[in-house]
């Protein structure tokens, strides 16, 4: 799944990046607003952490904007502003979660994830695919009952479909999931990835539709 950091402090930036990469998340950062809007117009994200304090201007003002125009991507605020009235603030201008800087990175990623989980619909992390069970929060796999062992792009793959529930999701918006904006790899990498989850999940799993791209079959 596809994440966007809007934050100006590279150092606080790359943290969060780092820390979602371990967790199997794919993300992109933005240092400012003009940035974050290049970026939401050229992608397709999942969810976006978002600093107020911002150079070229406010986050909150940004949020506001991006709900006008119909944006309903998931937004966790993240902000050294404190009080309760910042927090009611930005959860009246559209965020879904807000959290306060300094923070434990274990709960920025349990919270985005939960955010994920409640605009996917699923009422808990365990989904049953057929004759596999997946575990969104943990990233773990069983097939037949067997722990199945997948690689990092493999299993981000997977949950973009997931996420995608049921919508066909091409192959450029695959890389954006699993690569970022800034990674250039072989055209033919997604194939590559789809084909391994077809050969340990089932080769009934992923359904390729001609023309447009993957989605899941079951």
């Amino acid at each position: 799944m596809h994440i966007l950091i809007v934050e100006d402090n590279a150092l606080v930036a790359s943290g969060i990046r780092t820390g979602l990469e371990l967790h199997g998340l794919t993300s992109d950062t933005a240092a400012g607003v003009a940035e974050a809007d290049a970026l939401m117009a050229g992608r397709d994200f999942d969810a976006c952490v978002l600093d107020l304090g911002l150079p070229d201007g406010d986050g909150m003002q940004l949020l506001r904007r991006w709900r006008a125009a119909g944006n309903l991507l998931p937004v966790l605020i993240l902000s050294a502003r404190t009080t309760l009235q910042d927090k009611v603030d930005g959860l009246q201008s559209g965020s879904d979660d807000y959290l306060s800087k300094p923070f434990d990175l274990p709960e920025l990623v349990a919270r985005l994830q939960a955010l994920m989980r409640r605009a996917g619909g699923r009422a808990s992390d365990r989904i049953r695919l057929g004759a596999c069970e997946v575990d969104m929060q943990s990233g773990e796999v069983w097939c037949g009952g067997a722990r199945v062992e997948l690689a990092r792009r493999e299993w981000a793959l997977l949950a973009a479909l997931i996420q995608a529930q049921g919508r066909v999701l091409s192959t450029a918006q695959l890389h954006d999931s699993l690569y970022g904006f800034e990674q250039d790899v072989e055209s033919n990498t997604v194939n590559v990835h789809v084909h391994h989850l077809r050969k340990k999940l089932g080769s009934d799993l992923i359904e390729t539709v001609r023309g447009q791209g993957f989605r899941l079959a079951v």
